[in-house]
This record gives structure tokens, C-alpha cells and sequence, in this order.
């Protein structure tokens, strides 16, 4: 029978620990700790990477939701006409727009959108007023534009019988605003402040203009639009332009941009003012954008080349946390790593000699066990904590092909892999393992299979890459991220015991994280990254499709050991410089928070 305790004449749930039946937002007593206890969800604001647009672009323009986006223009080579459709997972090409262009606007629905202005940001002379409107299946030419113009924002939530389009290039900066009443395009009160290359949300009679290019420079600058003027309210924390937009004029998004320099700065309006989310992994502008403030989608744009990369952002995303663990005996790097959060084994590395030291972590602290026969590091790993393999890697002088096999006690040498290498993964246990890629001395695709007797050579990644993560098993296994060609990349690749599929990339592109989990069900962590650059924090969840951003590492590291699975996990060692700091990756649903009794 439960009991209750008394507080300010409400009666509380009594319990004495942890209470086993809490839901979320339910507050109790703990008689153990004297202390009242409330639960919530841990959640966070989350970017989780999408299907590629099929032709990479810039300069593009976006409307509406996530689920179900036209993404309508945009430069490639030059200005292109190409409109492609999204259901939420992939883009289909859908009928062109009747005239190429680039840094145009845009409104409305999947099914029933306003495509107008646009040309040639880099020819004066090219700037069109040009209308067309989308009925789901065809492009029309209806009435054009006041004023031709490019780099324009949009009521990107307005209707293709009702929007609002204001600011630009004409080819000087405007404040000009025009209103589309389903046939013909009206003047209205301009803007505050002239300006080209801003975010646009909301209707054609609450709309939203934010950041853009003033006079002279960048700015954060926002204006509210209530049907008939434009009133200045609070600005962006981060003045940029050429950002992404989704939302209405009570609840949008800013999304990157040029700040002046590229960012992947994030923020959330919600009427009054603007509040910083999670950043967009990798920063980004000319992008284009449709959704919510809470369901948002960007895609194309140019980070560094013309990318065909889509992102989802979400907000109350469940999260994971990282708290510290015990320390590693031995500070190391490039270690090897297998077992669980609290049943885990740490072996080899280098410090920077190499090194024959294995540790055996219980959930609390590292223990030394017995040494691997020869000192080694850059190998791989799989199995358990009991029953674990280490092989290739760099040996004591040279590129090394050993492989060993731990029994819970001593290591033995066992046959070794067909090629030597290092910086290779592997997933499995130590009877039925998978090593695959790795440098020999450059990049390789090489996979292999250990029957627990002898490897043999099964079928090649698609790409060659080494320093990177792996997972899972014999059958289903995941290879993700690494340094290859041309660079470190952002790669997943799914094998089903046959062979390897191209599967959704990282939102970040790193070497050196570490990784734990299943093919269906993983986490990476830690790595160096090109966009820092340099070792990072970040923290990606893997839901079978799509990497999604999770709760960072409390210290930046490459070359870290790894274990366990999607929500347990542990990261251990590696370069911060060279360290002992393990931590430990949670992802409950629920924490339990406990408040003061003052």
C-alpha cells in the first residue's frame, strides 16, 4: 500500500529511493535521501540528417512543411529551373519551373505554391519579376512582379493566392513590399530598413523579415509585418544573411548563414524575441527552408561546395547525458575497446610509445589485467569484456597483420589477417568478427571475415577510409565516418553479410570517433572534425535511417576507446592531449531530478 507525506497540505507519494513508478512531471518523497525527487524528460532541440536533394544547389528556395517540401530553383552550374518534391525521407524531381533562375522567393504548399523574382545575383542586368504559379502537377506564368528583383525574402508560409515578398536587389538594397492577391502584385508599406539577402516567415498579413545585408554590412535587424507596416522588434542574437527560414511571425526559425563568415547558428522565435538553439552541425548558407519552428527542414546550399544535403531539426527530441566514469590506470590513445558501460575491457594504445596494457572497467573502475602478447596500437577490436579479439594495427615496428583472442584471462595469438594494416574497424565477437578498412599504407576497402579459426576476404566497402567507427555484427554491421578520399567524410555504410550499402550520413564529418551499438541502434561520439577544426564533443544517435545531434562529450577527444550500446555507452582515453577520463553515456527517456528541501 503506498504511502503518502504531507506537504503544505498536499499529499506526496512517500517512497524510500528512486520511485520506480514515477511518470514524468510526477514529484515525490525520498525518505532514504530526505530530499523531494522530480522527474522529466530529458529532452533537447535535435538536427537529424534527411534525404539528398538529387541535384546539389545554392541560392535556393524553399516552402513548405517538413514532410512535405518543394525545393524550387537554385544555381549549379548556373540558374536552373529544377523543382523536386520531399515526403519526408526523399526527394522526387518534379516538373521545371517555365524559367531558370536563382535567389528567387517562394511560398505555399507541396501542392499549391508561388515561385517570383529571381536571376542572376552576379548580373545586374539578369533580374526578372517573373511569376509562376504550381498547382501539384504544372508550373503557370501569371502576372509579374512590381519590380524585378533577386536575393528577396518571402511569406514562405503565405498560399500561392496570398503572399508577401519584401527587400531584395533592384540592383540597389530594397525595402520594397509587394502583396499577391492570387492575380495581380500591389505595393504596400515598405520596410524600416532596405536591405538583400534576409530570412522571410509567416502570411501575406503577419510575416516576419530578419538579418540580410544593410548598409554597409551584416545585419540582426528584425521586422514585424501586422497587414498593413512594418515595426521593428527585437533582433537576432546573430546578425546574418543568406540564412534559412521556416515558420510564421509568431513561431519561426533562422537557420546559418553568412555571420559574416559562414555559422551554423540556430534560433527560435516565438513573437517576442529570439532564443538560441542547437546549432546546425555543419555551417551553412544560400540554403533553402520549409516547416515550423518545431519541425523545420534545410537543404542544398554551400558549406564549402555545392552540397545536395538536407537536415531535419525537431524540437524535444529525448537526449542522453555524459557523466565521468573512473579513470584509465594508463593515459592512452588509439586503444582498443569492447563490452558494456559497466563490463568493459581497455587494451593497447599508444601513450605515445605503444602499449601491451589491458583494463577491465566494472562500472566504477579500471583494473589491470593481463598484458596483450605484443604492445600495439591503431588495431581493432571486438567481443565482450570475457571474450574479446584485438587485430592489425600498427605493432612494434612496422604495419601489423596479428591477431589476438582474449579468454577472459590471458591473450593468445591466433592466425592472422590475409593484409596488415591500421586504422581499420571491426564489430562482432572473437569467434565471428569483421574487420574492415584501414590504411595499407593508403586507404582500403578491404573487409574480412574471422570464423573464429582463419579470415577470409568478403566484399570491399564502397569507399576507402580509415579511422573510423564500427559496429554490430558479422551480418549487420555499420562502417561510419573515417579519412579517405579526397578527406575525412561523413559516410555511413550498412553491411548485411554480404555487402555494404551507402546508408544516411553523419550531420558532421569526423575520423577517430568512437562508436558503440548495432547497425539498427547506434551512438559515435569524439573524433576530430573537420568543421571545428579539431577533436570535437559531438554526440550523434543512429535510429536505423538518420544520425541525429545528441548531448556532448564534456571534453573534446580523438582516438578514444569505446563500448556498449546506443543508450549505454563508453568512451575511454585518447588525445585531449593523452588522457584517463572515461565517461559514460546515458540515454533513459527520463532522469530524475532532485530538488533542495530549503
Amino acid at each position: 500500500m503506498a504511502t503518502y507525506k504531507e506537504v503544505n497540505g498536499t499529499a506526496v507519494q512517500n517512497y524510500a529511493g528512486t520511485y520506480p513508478g514515477a511518470v514524468d512531471g510526477e514529484l515525490w518523497y525520498n525518505s532514504t535521501a530526505t530530499t523531494f525527487q522530480f522527474q522529466y524528460a530529458a529532452t533537447a532541440d535535435v538536427w537529424s540528417t534527411g534525404g539528398n536533394l538529387n541535384t546539389a544547389r545554392k541560392q535556393l528556395q524553399g516552402c513548405g512543411t517538413q514532410t512535405a517540401a518543394l525545393a524550387i530553383i537554385g544555381f549549379t552550374t548556373g540558374q536552373t529551373a529544377i523543382v523536386e518534391s520531399y515526403n519526408g525521407t526523399n526527394w522526387t524531381e518534379v516538373n521545371d519551373l517555365n524559367a531558370a533562375r536563382s535567389s528567387g522567393g517562394a511560398s505555399g504548399t507541396q501542392t499549391a505554391a508561388l515561385a517570383f523574382g529571381g536571376g542572376n545575383p552576379g548580373n545586374t542586368p539578369n533580374k526578372i519579376a517573373l511569376t509562376e504559379t504550381w498547382n501539384g502537377s504544372n508550373w503557370a506564368e501569371v502576372n509579374d512582379m512590381n519590380t524585378a528583383r533577386v536575393n528577396l525574402a518571402a511569406a514562405i508560409s503565405g498560399t500561392n493566392t496570398a503572399t508577401l515578398t519584401f527587400g531584395g536587389e533592384e540592383p540597389a538594397k530594397s525595402a520594397k513590399t509587394e502583396l499577391w492577391n492570387g492575380t495581380n502584385w500591389t505595393e504596400v508599406n515598405d520596410l524600416n530598413t532596405a536591405r538583400n539577402d534576409l530570412g522571410g516567415a509567416g502570411i501575406s498579413t503577419a510575416a516576419l523579415g530578419f538579418g540580410g545585408e544593410g548598409s554597409p554590412s551584416v545585419i540582426a535587424s528584425t521586422e514585424l509585418y501586422n497587414g498593413t507596416n512594418w515595426t521593428e522588434v527585437a533582433d537576432l542574437n546573430t546578425a546574418r544573411k543568406i540564412g534559412a527560414a521556416a515558420g510564421i511571425s509568431t513561431a519561426a526559425l533562422a537557420v546559418g548563414g553568412n555571420a559574416p563568415s559562414l555559422t551554423g547558428a540556430t534560433e527560435s522565435w516565438n513573437g517576442a524575441a529570439w532564443t538560441e538553439t542547437t546549432d546546425l552541425a555543419t555551417p551553412n548558407g544560400s540554403m533553402g527552408g520549409a516547416g515550423t519552428n518545431t519541425a523545420a527542414l534545410v537543404f542544398g546550399g554551400q558549406p564549402s561546395s555545392i552540397t545536395a544535403a538536407t537536415f531535419e531539426f525537431n524540437t524535444g527530441v529525448a537526449v542522453g547525458a555524459w557523466s565521468t566514469g573512473g579513470a584509465l590506470n594508463t593515459a592512452r590513445y588509439s586503444l582498443g575497446g569492447v563490452g558494456t558501460q559497466t563490463a568493459a575491457l581497455g587494451f593497447g594504445g599508444s601513450t605515445p610509445s605503444k602499449v601491451a596494457v589491458t583494463e577491465s572497467y566494472n562500472g566504477t573502475a579500471w583494473t589491470e589485467v593481463n598484458d596483450l602478447t605484443v604492445a600495439k596500437t591503431q588495431f581493432a577490436s571486438a567481443g565482450l569484456q570475457t571474450a574479446a579479439l584485438a587485430f592489425a594495427g600498427q605493432g612494434p615496428a612496422a604495419l601489423s597483420a596479428t591477431n589476438e583472442t582474449w579468454n577472459g584471462t590471458n591473450w593468445t595469438e591466433v592466425n592472422d589477417l590475409n593484409t596488415a594494416r591500421r586504422y581499420l574497424s571491426g564489430a562482432g565477437t572473437n569467434t565471428a568478427a569483421l574487420g574492415f578498412g584501414g590504411y595499407n599504407p593508403g586507404p582500403t576497402a578491404i573487409t574480412e571475415l574471422w570464423n573464429g579459426t582463419n579470415w577470409t576476404e568478403v566484399n570491399d566497402l564502397n569507399l576507402a577510409r580509415g579511422n573510423l567507427a564500427g559496429m554490430g555484427t558479422t551480418t549487420s554491421a555499420l562502417a561510419v565516418g573515417g579519412g579517405g578520399t579526397p578527406g575525412i567524410v561523413a559516410l555511413t555504410e550498412s553491411y548485411n553479410g554480404t555487402n555494404w550499402t551507402e546508408v544516411g550520413d553523419l550531420n558532421n564529418a569526423v575520423r577517430g570517433s568512437g562508436g558503440a551499438g548495432i547497425q539498427t541502434a547506434a551512438v559515435v561520439f569524439g573524433g576530430y572534425s573537420p568543421s571545428v577544426p579539431g577533436p570535437t564533443t559531438a554526440t550523434e544517435i543512429w535510429n536505423g535511417t538518420t544520425w541525429s545531434n545528441d548531448a556532448s562529450l564534456s571534453t573534446a577527444r580523438e582516438a578514444l576507446g569505446s563500448a556498449g550500446t546506443q543508450a549505454s555507452a563508453l568512451g575511454f582515453g585518447g588525445t585531449v592531449p593523452i588522457t584517463t577520463a572515461t565517461e559514460e553515456f546515458t540515454k533513459p527517456g527520463t532522469i530524475t531530478k532532485t530538488l533542495t528541501t530549503s
